[in-house]
């Protein structure tokens, strides 16, 4: 069923176990008002007989009545434990699965959503969920259960009775399932809103220093206020429109009672039926028309969360990037006739180019010409739309993507560390890497000195992306985990464009270390840093416009000497008052 696959985050089989036994607990709770109606039909006899009450029998049911209870207790607590472990299972082992899972999606798909959407379906959906398998679904399936049970058993005693009792049901159930496109309709609307809310909320806390360079107060915020009077209004709506429907079916359903108190009357006054019966009628109307009632309640809220548990199966459901090969040994790097976009942006029109194994090679151009779209193709954060891209003359698209990013070393321009030690950080290169190995890395990345002055050493957080260090110690601790990487094939996007020039010098000599017997593209903007490349790539408008050495390039007086001509000028440039 699917409403069972989307609340379960597409694990149905978790709810087995917590179905049946909430099943059992239910069956078994209808014995203590089966043995109270027995203790009061003994009753009834002695006054019906004139006769003494059979206290001998009388005591037995009350025995019985208490060990039913007892019992009742005991069945609760499996049926207790499996709803909430299952409950508490399905979330951690989901919130999991999706972890591992956006880890093997393309980069294209995570960077098209916002940080808040996943985020809230991470922590917020799932909590949905949870709750949905630890307090709703079992409310809801005894709630249906008991229903069908005692109208079988009641149909034995009196089924003009048990017919009367339940007539109005299948009006009630009608209506709450003739609404269940508003339904959805209302509570897709409400979760988009709630998501959008809470997107906004995170861009607001991003830019806050944005907002107080430009004296942009909170009130003025007008995206973020938006966004809270949109889910404002969502909220009002599901209530308003929502409630009244399942008020309804709720009223409906308590009718029975009254139908079959109106029924029991005639027939009772009739002589067609006795006081016992119709005590006992009463009894069980009024046990089983609690719990429905409770659980058509709900249903509003399970068909809400169960929205919640679609969104993430569409999300587990997104195709990951796959292969089986294992990497060649070879590391020249191709990429044959690659046309690839981002959404309806072409980005890079029939791009073909050649970077030999061991070699340097310079991709230049002006932004937005295709540069770092090259760097995310190699590193298989995307597959190209049209075209191949090749390691050791192996189309990546059939090597499996985790040994081939063992083989790639990634250093780009913005630098993110985990919050977490700097130690710990360098080892991201690394899995269980030494103390030595990471100290030798360091070294050679030129931070061991700035890393021994902090307060604890390599112990000492970095904060959240690294905000206790300097914009320079961050990108010499990105080339310190790529040199601990050691890897064939190494990718630089310009790591010195932003830096001062006493800490563009520092990490020059760290590249310089990180490249020694390498496959190496850079990209550059600075290009005086790349005149020694073994072959520099100018890209334009997504596609190759020229490829040679540096010499080459000037003599022919194209694009890059051009750039290169800018570049001379500009470096003599001053700022005067």
């Amino acid at each position: 069923m699917k409403l069972l696959y989307n609340i379960t985050a597409g694990n149905p089989k978790k709810l087995r176990k917590p179905i049946i036994l909430s099943i059992i607990s239910n069956i078994i709770n209808i014995l203590p008002f089966a043995l109270a109606i027995q203790a009061m039909k003994i009753i009834f006899e002695s006054f019906s007989t004139g006769e003494a009450i059979d206290i001998h029998k009388l005591w037995l049911t009350c025995g019985r009545l208490i060990l039913s209870m007892i019992l009742m207790f005991l069945g609760e607590i499996p049926a207790y434990k499996s709803s909430y472990r299952g409950a508490y299972m399905v979330a951690a082992e989901g919130r999991a699965k999706l972890a591992e899972h956006l880890r093997k999606l393309p980069l294209g798909y995570l960077t098209s959503r916002d940080p808040g959407d996943i985020g809230n379906m991470m922590m917020g959906d799932f909590t949905l969920i949870e709750h949905c398998i630890s307090h709703l679904m079992p409310q809801l399936i005894g709630g249906l259960a008991m229903p069908v049970i005692a109208l079988v058993g009641l149909l034995f005693i009196n089924w003009r009775m048990a017919l009367s009792m339940f007539i109005s049901l299948p009006i009630a159930i009608l209506i709450i399932m003739v609404t269940l496109k508003l339904q959805r309709k209302v509570g897709k609307k409400h979760m988009e809103s709630k998501t959008y809310a809470a997107n906004r909320l995170q861009e607001y806390l991003n830019g806050i220093g944005t907002i107080k360079a430009y004296n942009l107060t909170g009130e003025r915020f007008v995206r973020l206020e938006k966004a809270f009077k949109r889910f404002m209004i969502e909220s009002i709506k599901i209530e308003g429109l929502l409630q009244p429907i399942v008020l309804t079916a709720i009223a409906l359903i308590r009718s029975g009672l009254t139908i079959m108190v109106f029924i029991g009357t005639n027939l009772l006054l009739g002589g067609q039926l006795d006081v016992i019966t119709f005590v006992t009628f009463l009894i069980v109307g009024t046990r089983v028309f609690d719990p429905l009632t409770a659980a058509l309640g709900n249903f509003s809220e399970i068909y809400y969360d169960e929205q919640a548990g679609e969104r993430i199966v569409n999300l587990l459901e997104e195709p990951i990037l796959s292969g089986e090969k294992m990497p060649p040994e070879g590391h020249d790097i191709q990429l044959q006739n690659v046309t690839f976009g981002y959404g309806d942006t072409e980005v890079l029109k029939n791009v073909s180019v050649d970077m030999k194994e061991g070699s340097l090679t310079a991709l230049v151009g002006p932004s937005g010409s295709g540069k770092s779209t090259i760097l995310k193709l190699i590193a298989r954060f995307y597959d190209p739309q049209e075209g191949k891209v090749l390691i050791g003359n192996e189309d990546m698209k059939g090597i499996e993507p985790e040994a081939l990013l063992k083989k790639v070393s990634m250093v780009f321009q913005d630098v993110y560390l985990f919050q977490d030690t700097i130690g710990n950080n360098i080892r991201f290169g690394k899995k269980g890497a030494t103390q030595e190995e990471v100290e030798e890395a360091v070294k050679r990345a030129c931070c061991h000195d700035f890393i021994m002055k902090l307060p604890k050493g390599y112990d000492t957080p970095v904060g959240e992306g690294g905000c206790t260090l300097s914009g320079g110690e961050k990108q010499r601790v990105s080339i310190a985990r790529a040199i601990l990487k050691d890897a064939p094939v190494v990718l630089l996007d310009e790591a010195t464009a932003s830096l001062d020039p006493e800490n563009e010098v520092e990490i020059q000599k760290a590249i310089n270390e990180l490249i020694q017997g390498r496959t190496v593209i850079v990209i550059a903007h600075r290009l005086k840093t790349i005149c020694n490349a073994d072959n520099i790539i100018v890209l334009d408008e997504g596609k190759v416009v020229e490829e040679g050495t540096h010499e080459e390039l000037i003599s022919k007086e194209g694009l890059y000497y051009n750039l290169w001509t800018v570049q001379q000028k500009s470096s003599r440039w001053s700022i005067e008052s």
